[in-house]
């Protein structure tokens, strides 16, 4: 199984907060790239070390041409020696759907996983994605995320609210739901943590959708229109558990704190 790892993000929360840091996380804070904090070892060691734990045997880093220093790791420094890794660059920060879109020719007609490269998700539901065989994404449960996270209540009351059919497949995706959505669906609402399995159909989606206001073309919304307009299907798995986001300054010294037992192994 390939996955894509997205980490071509401007880091402009990361860049703009305050909170806890050794000087070497401080500095990496500074630059934006979040995945290369370090915590021992950098912070995408322990996201490519849990999806070679998952199954995946080759990873796409989708980075922009200005991230040196992913590059420079994983080809000279520290050569992953359990899953093969790849680069695709995304020349502009214009969204997730299309830094997807810029890693097409490395997922060619295989199925493949996406996901954040500032999330590091529990070893189990990155494997429930590899064996699942159908596109697909966990569905998280807003009380277990807050209880098991380091992300704030008012920061997932942010995420988005997946609308899912009895059957449990995906009928609707919710982004940034206002107050009045979310008192509809209410606090047991399942939510999305941007983590994928996909089959390469999804890239007629990733190509067709308009720019949201923020001007970005986002994966979210272009597996809405998949579902919405393409007719795709995409399974949800419910899950209670949490995930670590490494999203500003102040979730360092949790995240450090968390991943103090894992010994990362890429």
């Amino acid at each position: 199984m390939k996955a894509v790892v997205l980490a071509r993000g401007k880091g402009t929360r990361m860049q703009a907060s305050t909170g806890a840091a050794d000087a070497a996380q401080a500095r990496v804070a500074e630059s934006g790239v979040k995945a290369m904090i370090p915590f021992r070892r950098p912070f995408l060691d322990y996201v490519l070390s849990a999806l070679a734990d998952a199954g995946c045997r080759e990873a796409c880093l989708v980075i922009g041409p200005e991230h040196d220093m992913i590059r420079e790791y994983y080809e000279r420094t520290q050569v992953p020696e359990r899953i093969n890794v790849a680069f695709a660059i995304q020349l502009e920060p214009r969204g997730t759907a299309d830094a997807v879109l810029a890693a097409r020719m490395f997922t060619e007609a295989e199925p493949f996983l996406v996901l954040n490269s500032d999330n590091y998700y529990p070893v189990d539901v990155l494997r429930s994605l590899v064996t699942l065989n159908a596109q697909g994404l966990p569905a998280f449960s807003r009380p277990a995320l807050i209880e098991r996270s380091n992300i704030d209540p008012e920061r997932i009351r942010s995420y988005a609210i997946l609308e899912i059919a009895a059957n449990g497949d995906l009928v609707d995706i919710i982004e940034k739901p206002d107050a009045e959505t979310f008192a509809r669906y209410g606090n047991a609402a399942r939510v999305s943590m941007n983590v994928w399995r996909f089959d390469p159909s999804i890239y007629t989606a990733c190509s067709q959708i308009d720019p949201s206001p923020r001007g970005e073309v986002e994966l979210p919304n272009a597996v809405r229109y998949a579902v919405r307009v393409l007719g795709e299907r995409f399974r949800t798995l419910p899950v209670e558990t949490g995930v670590l986001d490494l999203s500003r300054r102040e979730d360092i010294a949790e995240v450090e704190r968390r991943l103090a037992h894992v010994n990362p192994q890429p």
